[in-house]
Order: C-alpha cells, then structure tokens, then sequence
C-alpha cells in the first residue's frame, strides 16, 4: 500500500527497508523473501508494542508466528470496523493514517504567547478578601468602556472582578480593513488542497491536545467556568471537530452526483461546493475556545476566510486562542490575514455584518439579537445562518430509575452554570415518581460548591459571565415564586464569594403562566415541572408549548417509547436516553427550529453551508453534444415546433406504450 501512496513512497520505503534490514540476520535459515518478509513484519510488531532496549524474535519461527498474528489482527479489525460501519471508507482512513504517520506536522508553542496565569495561593492572606470574602450585597457591575477612553475594551475576571487586561473597541473602518485583509488572503487559500488544510487543522489539534491545562485555566479565568467544564465544553468538543473534519470533511465537500431524466443521458449532473470568500462570525461568551475555533475550523477548511467578532465579556482569552489560529496557519507556509479577530461591543459587530467584503453571517446569541443582524444583513441580501436561544427539554417516565437519571439532570441543569444553547431548562418529571424525584435531588442541588474555578477549592459550579444575566435570573424566579412555585433552594445570588455568582436553585411546581416556562433563563436553574397522570400525548403537548426549539431528550426503560415521544417534539434536535451528545457527534447538523433560530453549523450540511452550491453539467460521451433541433430553433414555424414539442412530452412522460408510441410518430412527423 505504501509503495502506490506516491506522497508518501519515499519515507515507506525508508520504514520497511529498516524493518528488512533488522530482522535479516533472524531469517537466513529459511532464506528467501517470505522469510524476509515475515522478519521485516515480526520486527515492525516489536517496534510498535515491545518495550524492550533491542526487540528481535529469536528464531524464524517466532517471527512467523508473531508476523502471521499481527496480519490477522490487522485483518480481523478492518472487517469487524466494516461490519460496525457499512459507511466507512476504508482507503481514505488508510490514506489519512499514512498521512498522520509519515506527515509530520510542527509544534507551534513557541510561536503562541499564552499569558501566565497567577493562581490562588492557598497560604495567600490575601486569598480569602479576594476569593472568599462574605459581601452583604451584590458586586458592581464592571464597566467594560471607559468614557474617557472609548477605543478601548475593559477585561475582567467574572469570578474574582479582577482586570485582565483590555483590547481595542473596532470601529467599522477597522473592521472593513480586516475583512479586506482575509479576502485578500482567500483568494490564494481556496486553491489549497484538502491535504493542506487538514495539515493546518492537525497542527491546531497537536497544539490544544497538549495544552489542555492552559487552555481551560484561560476559558475558566476569563468566563469563570470551572476547568472541568472547560475541557468538557472547550477541548473535547473541539478535537472532535477537528478530528471529524480530518475524517469526512474532505469526502463531504467532494461533488455530489446528481441522477439525470431519459432526455439528458447524455449528461453528467452534479454540485460542486465553492468557497463563498469571507465569512463572518459572531460569537457569543459561553464558550469562548470553542466559539472561537467551531467557525475558523469549518470556514477555512471549506476554503474561505473567516472574521469573527468575539464577545466583549470574553476578549481577553479570544486574543489568545486566535494567536493559535494564525500560528497553524503561518507554520505550514500559509498567510496568516486569512483569519481575522474584531473585539468590541455591539456597534463593531453590526460593521462586521455591514461590512461589503464579508459573504455570510454566522450568528449565535438571543432571539433579539438575531433579529437585528437580519435587518442588518438584508439590505445586502446577505445570508445569515441564526443559532439562537434555547430551552431544551428533558423528560423523565415513569418507568425510569431514579438513580440512573439524577446525574443527567444535574448535569443538564448546571453544566457550565447553565449557560448553554443546548443546556436543560425544562425538567418534565413524571406524576408518579415526581415527589420521589424532588426528594432525591434537592440535597444533590443543594451541596453544589460554588466559587473561583482557579482555586485550590473544589468546585462544581462556576460565575456567571454578565452581572447583568444574574439580575434576569433572579427576576425570571422571583415571578415563579410570587405565582406559586416551590423554591427548594438556592433563588439568590451567592454573595458569601466577590464575582458574579448565581446560586444553584430548584424550583418545582412550575406552570405556563410563570415567565421562567416561556423565557430563556441561561442560568443555574432547574425547574421541575409534573406531568399530569403520567401521560405520554400531554407531555408532548407541553413540551410544544414553548416559543424555542433547539434540543429535547427523553428517558425511558423503553428505547422505542422514549423514541416515539421524542419524535413529535417540535425541537432541531433530540436524543434518547442521553443528554448533549448530538453536539459530540459533529457528523449530525446542530440547530433548531422557530425562536431557535434557522441553518445549521456541523456535519455535512453545516460544512456545505460555508460554500456556493453550484449545478454544474457537462457532456458524458466525448463528441456526443447537444443540439438544438429545428422545429424549435429560430426563425421558429409555430405548427411544427408544437408538434415536435408535444412529441418529445408523450415519448418521455406518458403514461403508457400507446401514449409513448404516438409520440415517436409526432417527432418523426415534424422532425
């Protein structure tokens, strides 16, 4: 295989011929090139699996045994991977693979000037005013512009308010300069080959993988998750990303075959997916490494430039995270303008979508929000792909196990302190084990340790990225409670710590006429709400009734039920006794549906929507062309054009032998 894999014959060559050249003096007793052949693989086995200083088989025979062992493995698992996946292609996961091994790609740390990060001291005196102290009311809000300063952007540390840094406020004449830059810089980049840009993203990956620490103590300090979160959140699905672009990217942008009708078999039909030019993104703060790379992967692997415009609350670390970006583009010989940061406040990202140099708008944020970026966009006639708010649902039967399904929950409602697109806001517990349900997990909510996510503490729950979000929390409750609901625990910010904390509230007894059952809450909220006699068609009709329509999950002993529920949920996305793995398996289209937003990000469609779908046909024989006849070419003579029109309609579309014979006659007629 290596010796036909012309890209990589040379380094094969090298690799077998050593391998040769180790085991020779273990086969000359059989002699001949079996012998060889069985050494060369035996020794190979050893490289790779032995630990020993100087691996070798100690005799012909062993070599065989160990060669012929290694040989049926190889050959068991490809078929066993077969049968697992009928849709694996075996040859372009052979040719990724040689290209993982013989393709070195180089090590950008020293090219990326990551900031150091000053952790809480444990025997710090200091630590305690700092990270523990007990405040009476609730911190000041930081003020990201300074009026005497308004070029520049304020960065603070949501979980200890301490400065980060700044970075420049963009005007919309910067911003244009910059997109011009990228589009200057895409149009060598869309010529690229696949293989070169998977180069580039393996660079990235081989960054990121070992850089996890410092990477999640960046998303933990300046969006105050906690590290777990953060590589949960951040690097895992990241890599996935990477590793699923390596994998299909290549194969989902390649031309899709299109059939042809009886009248143009002469014809090859197909679209081709063309590099739109610049895309612009706009990211929210959640999340702020993944949403810096989740667009920048995709758009540059799919040939365009890409802007992104990060969120004031997280420009500090983006900084960081595009460095990266830039540097996996410049280590491998490629211009580094082609991706681009703008950091500012709202007034930069309405230039970004304004701006005449940008292709598309990716936006992700609130329903309101989206709406402007549409107006903005339309007198351009720009497309917009919109992944707004969301308020999945999460629905337990009654047939469930209490303990198997308390972590999902928990894990729906306080990962990342709830501020999720896909996060869980609507927790749908059967009648009958409702009471049960509340009694198990109140103490589980309420044992949840919150504070700095850099601190020797152990924390499970982070801050809260605006202070501004913690005052519609806690509105969104207090209206629950005013109307009826139960408040178990939690319902107030925690102001035993200096950042911005929410506490993490259960609430049951939740009703439609509650702003929090229509409402994104975006925080550290479960809300429990009964269904009603444990009735499966009320429970859809519940679910439904809500203005979003990003995610759903339902659990049940039985698959097939929680299958039949879950499929007549109104939401982009659902999933079966699981919680937010659709976003792990980035082969599938993320997105929703009515106040959720429209287009998709991931998988082959969201890759497709970084390109021009163009049809394209050419001629199939070679000489074989069309003409156009001349009962219908011009000058034309009305009579005969009907007639010889008429013909070709019943030859192709009637619906019977007769039919299709008389039309062979009117073509022949008035031909």
């Amino acid at each position: 295989v290596c010796a036909f894999t012309s890209t990589y014959k040379e380094r094969a060559s090298e690799v077998i011929m050593s391998c040769a050249q180790a085991s020779d003096g273990m086969c000359v007793e059989d002699g001949g090139f079996i012998s060889v052949f069985y050494g060369a693989i035996a020794q190979l086995a050893f490289n790779l699996l032995s630990t020993d200083a100087d691996p070798t088989a100690s005799s012909p025979q062993v070599a065989r045994m160990i060669s012929l062992l290694l040989l049926s493995t190889v050959v068991f698992s490809v078929t066993a991977a077969r049968y697992v996946n009928a849709d694996w292609y075996l040859w372009r996961d052979l040719k990724l693979t040689l290209e993982s091994i013989f393709d070195r790609v180089p090590d950008i740390a020293s090219q990326v000037d990551l900031p150091p990060l000053q952790l809480p001291d444990e025997d710090d005196s200091d630590n305690e005013s700092r990270y523990g102290a007990t405040s009476s009311s609730a911190p000041k809000p930081m003020q990201l512009v300074d009026d005497a300063s308004p070029t520049i952007l304020q960065c603070y540390s949501p979980a200890t308010l301490d400065k980060l840094g700044t970075v420049p406020n963009l005007s919309a004449g910067q911003v244009s300069e910059l997109a011009m830059r990228s589009k200057v810089a895409q149009q060598s980049w869309k010529i690229t080959t696949f293989a070169q840009r998977r180069r580039v993203l393996r660079t990235l990956q081989k960054y990121v993988v070992s850089h996890i620490d410092e990477i999640c103590q960046l998303c933990a300090k300046d969006s105050g998750k906690t590290q777990v979160d953060a590589l949960l959140g951040e690097i895992l699905t990241t890599c996935e990303k990477i590793r699923t672009l390596l994998h299909h990217g290549e194969t989902w942008l390649e031309p899709s075959k299109r059939p042809v009708n009886p009248m143009m078999i002469h014809k090859n039909a197909y679209v081709e997916y063309v590099p739109l030019g610049v895309l612009g993104i706009i990211a929210p703060w959640n999340y702020p490494f993944h949403n810096m790379l989740n667009h920048v992967l995709s758009g540059i692997f799919s040939g365009n430039g890409v802007v992104t415009k990060c969120s004031e609350h997280t420009s500090w670390s983006s900084v960081y995270f595009h460095s990266i970006c830039r540097a996996a583009l410049e280590v491998n010989g490629f211009d580094p303008e082609l991706v681009q940061l703008c950091t500012g406040v709202a007034e930069t990202g309405k230039a970004l979508v304004e701006c005449p140099h940008v292709d598309k708008i990716f936006f992700t944020g609130s329903p309101n929000v989206g709406r402007h970026v549409m107006k903005g966009a339309a007198p351009f006639l720009k497309p917009v792909v919109l992944e707004l708010g969301g308020k999945d649902a999460m629905v337990f039967c009654e047939d469930v196990k209490l303990k198997d399904v308390i972590p999902w929950a928990m894990r729906g409602c306080f990962q990342n302190c709830g501020q999720n697109c896909c996060g869980v806001e609507r927790l749908f517990v059967y009648e009958s084990i409702a009471h049960d349900f509340i009694a198990a997990i109140v103490e589980k909510v309420r044992s949840l340790r919150q504070g700095c996510p850099l601190s020797e503490n152990m924390v499970d729950c982070g801050a809260m990225v605006m202070d501004a979000q913690c005052t519609l929390v806690q509105g969104l409750v207090d209206d629950a409670v005013s109307k009826g609901a139960t408040l178990h625990c939690g319902g107030k910010r925690n102001t035993s710590t200096r950042g911005q904390f929410y506490e993490p509230t259960l609430l049951s007894g939740v009703t439609p006429n509650m702003r929090i059952w229509k409402e994104e809450v975006f925080g550290p909220i479960m809300c429990v709400i009964t269904v009603p006699g444990d009735n499966d068609e009320t429970c859809v009709q519940m679910v439904n009734d809500c203005a979003f329509g990003l995610g759903s999950s339902v659990y049940s002993a039985s698959t097939s039920r929680a299958l039949a529920i879950g499929s007549q949920f109104n939401t982009g996305m659902f999933t079966a006794n699981d919680f937010g793995v659709n976003y792990l398996i980035q082969s599938l289209p993320f997105g929703g549906v009515k106040e959720s937003g429209f287009g998709r990000f991931a998988g082959p469609e969201g890759l497709r929507s970084c390109c021009l779908e163009r049809s394209m046909v050419v001629d199939r024989i070679p000489g074989v062309r069309t003409s156009i006849p001349g009962p219908i070419d011009y000058p034309m003579n009305t009579k005969q054009g009907m007639g010889f029109g008429k013909g070709l309609i019943k030859l192709f579309y009637g619906d019977s032998v007769w039919v299709k014979a008389r039309g062979i006659l009117d073509l022949i007629r008035n031909a």
